[in-house]
């Protein structure tokens, strides 16, 4: 089984953009996020288990909340326990590290072709996590939570980031780790690298 530190298979084609994820893509964040998550969902009395945290890779964090409220029956407020899971995942942010095979071809493209972060995260969070990982001018579109009414596996998110580089979708790379992710990415018409996670 492929591991976070394989080299990526890239197929053929000539593309005009990448599209990368940025949790467990770009940036090896998904164990601060599950712990973010866990001590938000603990602080409303309940409990988020690893294995579905993994499971719902991509989705938006509002709708995460709600399908922790319909599969346990809590009544948490969806943008509220968001909220405070961003906050805990901000003060989780210091040992970052960035996933090294996916970072070689977002250097190797810099300033060959646009580069562009398409997130489930808000923008605030996508521009503290590339800060931190010295990553922020090697992109030239940012796409985060604020910019879409659909999440994926919806492909609006990666349609969107096409739209505003101006590259029809079936130019475009997508690197992602979820299958959610690259759920959107074949719904958008778009090929797309697998990027290893941990497990």
């Amino acid at each position: 089984m492929a591991s976070i530190t394989d080299p990526l298979v890239i197929p053929s084609g000539n593309f005009r953009a990448y599209l990368f994820d940025l949790d467990g893509t770009v940036a090896d964040t998904m164990p601060l996020h599950l712990v973010s998550w866990q001590k938000a969902v603990a602080e409303q009395g309940g409990q988020f288990p690893e294995d579905l945290f993994y499971a719902l890779g991509g989705l938006p964090l509002p709708r995460t909340v709600e399908i922790l409220n319909e599969k346990f029956g809590y009544s948490m407020d969806p943008h509220r326990v968001a909220e405070e899971k961003e906050n805990h995942y901000l003060q989780e942010l210091t040992e970052l590290q960035p996933v090294a095979s996916v970072v070689e071809h977002v250097h190797a493209q810099h300033g060959k072709i646009p580069l562009a972060i398409v997130s489930g995260s808000p923008h605030a969070t996508i521009l503290k996590t590339l800060t931190l990982l010295g990553l922020l001018d090697k992109f030239d579109l940012l796409v985060g939570a604020e910019d879409y009414t659909q999440g994926k596996p919806n492909p609006e998110p990666f349609l969107t980031a096409a739209k505003r580089l101006g590259v029809p979708p079936a130019e475009c790379l997508v690197f992602e780790d979820a299958e959610l992710g690259i759920e959107a990415a074949i719904a958008a018409g778009m090929q797309w690298v697998r990027v290893p996670s941990r497990a």
